[in-house]
């Protein structure tokens, strides 16, 4: 395929035009605060779990145990390994300690599932698709296990386990052991449709919620003008980290389509849920929120860039 930087770009538009959609109507008030709980539940209960197995049932780069198993590996390493490299810059900047932690664990994880989704349904196959959900095992898993740590220097915090098996990764879980057994086969074709039409409306509903609680956070948060946690943000983000994550993703011996997803990951900006997450564990808001925005603001013109070359360098 040909890389192009505006074809990359125009592909990556639609996701940050529906977050603007979902900031617009929060703000008009069309969707309001008090359906966001049930919105979610929606989404992260019932489409996103369909998508999930709608993208791995039948999938025959998940036939290969080894890629089920080297996927979720490389993903917990990958997040484990920026954490603390992110750890590391904090602790050289102008940081108190709450705020050196907060840094590290929202610069150290990528945006794993809303902005890839869309990007890898566009530009390639289900089997890459799949092989997204299977990496996403592990980044689950380092999120609230490293990410936790990181954030707190403490592994007893009350909840992490329990909240690291969600509807997700259960979805996950269920579905590669499904495809294990070839349920594609045998499963009624009418479950499959049903399932199928559910799973494509999960990620533009994501998206809107996605903007509506940014929305909420920066009236919440006010975020100071950009200052040390922004740029620092985008430097590790949106520059080192992607240069690390493409020189591993060249040398390591894998799929074809496990390379595709780490290529599209590398050139994520910061997740958004570390905002949420920072905030209900003592973190400063106002630091994940400079990172989170600003990174996310620069990834639009910097993401077909890192795809684009890293396509390239990758050689896939």
């Amino acid at each position: 395929m040909h890389w192009d930087y505006w074809s990359l770009l125009g592909g990556i538009a639609p996701v940050f035009i529906i977050i603007a959609t979902g900031f617009m109507i929060r703000r008009l008030g069309w969707l309001t605060a008090e359906s966001d709980k049930s919105i979610l539940k929606l989404t992260i209960n019932v489409l996103y779990p369909c998508l999930i197995y709608d993208s791995i049932q039948g999938n025959n780069a998940l036939d290969n145990i080894g890629n089920v198993l080297l996927a979720p590996a490389v993903a917990f390493i990958t997040v484990a390994a920026s954490l603390g490299l992110c750890a590391l810059a904090g602790g050289l900047l102008p940081f108190d300690r709450n705020e050196a932690r907060t840094f590290a664990f929202t610069a150290g994880i990528y945006n794993y599932s809303y902005i890839p989704v869309p990007l890898v349904q566009k530009f390639f196959d289900r089997e890459t698709m799949g092989m997204l959900f299977a990496h996403n095992l592990g980044v689950e898993i380092a999120f609230w296990t490293v990410g936790i740590f990181t954030l707190t220097h403490s592994s007893s915090r009350k909840g992490n386990w329990r909240e690291m098996f969600n509807a997700p990764v259960c979805a996950i879980i269920l579905s590669l052991i499904l495809n294990f057994f070839h349920a594609h086969d045998w499963m009624p074709s009418f479950c499959a449709i049903s399932v199928h039409m559910l799973a494509q409306s999960s990620i533009p509903v994501a998206l809107l919620i996605t903007g509506a609680t940014l929305a909420d956070q920066l009236l919440l948060n006010r975020p100071r003008a950009v200052g040390t946690a922004a740029m620092a943000g985008c430097a590790m983000r949106l520059l080192v980290l992607p240069a690390i994550m493409l020189l591993i993703t060249k040398i390591l011996p894998c799929s074809i389509e496990l390379k595709r997803v780490l290529v599209i990951l590398a050139a994520m900006p910061a997740a958004m849920l570390p905002i949420v997450i920072a905030k209900h564990y003592g973190g400063d808001s106002n630091v994940a929120m400079q990172v989170v925005l600003s990174s996310t603001l620069v990834g639009l013109l910097t993401i077909p860039l890192w795809i684009q070359w890293g396509m390239h360098f990758v050689g896939v």
